[in-house]
């Protein structure tokens, strides 16, 4: 049964928490654009971009993985190639009283979500999904996502069309590098390399 006291009272155990910026020298901006636009770039190769030794690219990259900056490397895959080329949106109403953490974990739980997201507004959550055709969809909306206890209602918008990715990382780097406070900018003579 439900705990009806308690709606949004679990949401901090299954929501990323709020963290403050890692405070990134030009060098570090440097590296992270170099990492976005081929992550699988050696250290060796970094430093020599960088006009820094590798063991000072090393070291920066240890401190961007130990601060969360870097949260490890992926590949991103063609979803048509694979044959889940439908892109589906479903916005999420949770039941009131019900727990929308365990709203969100039981969703999550379905293979073929990609990602939820708590939001603002009348809806709750919005969802991305992943599907094969209209028949996966139906199967999925059908036997998993209304099986989820506590939905009050659901609204699923299918994608028609996607642009083609850009490498936004790239791009909020660069505004970053712009924007970046003088107390941030690194001093070293390495670093300005």
């Amino acid at each position: 049964m439900p705990r009806r006291d308690a709606a949004l009272s679990g949401l901090a155990k299954v929501v990323s928490a709020p963290r403050e910026a890692v405070p990134l020298d030009d060098t570090d901006l440097a590296l992270l654009r170099l990492l976005a636009l081929d992550a699988r770039t050696s250290r060796r190769q970094l430093a020599a971009k960088l006009g820094i030794s590798a063991p000072t690219a090393g070291e920066r990259m240890s401190r961007l993985e130990h601060s969360g900056v870097i949260r490890g490397c992926s590949i991103q895959v063609d979803w048509e190639a694979l044959g889940f080329g439908v892109p589906v949106y479903p916005s999420i109403t949770a039941a009131a009283g019900y727990d929308v953490a365990e709203i969100m974990r039981s969703l999550w739980a379905i293979t073929e979500v990609e990602d939820i997201t708590l939001v603002t507004g009348s809806l709750g959550m919005l969802a991305r999904l992943r599907v094969r055709n209209d028949t996966h969809l139906r199967n999925v909306l059908l036997n998993q996502v209304w099986q989820v206890s506590g939905l009050q209602g659901t609204e699923t918008m299918l994608g028609m069309a996607e642009m083609p990715p850009e490498n936004m990382l790239t791009s909020l780097i660069a505004q970053l590098h712009v924007h970046a406070a003088p107390s941030a900018q690194s001093t070293s003579p390495e670093a300005k390399g």
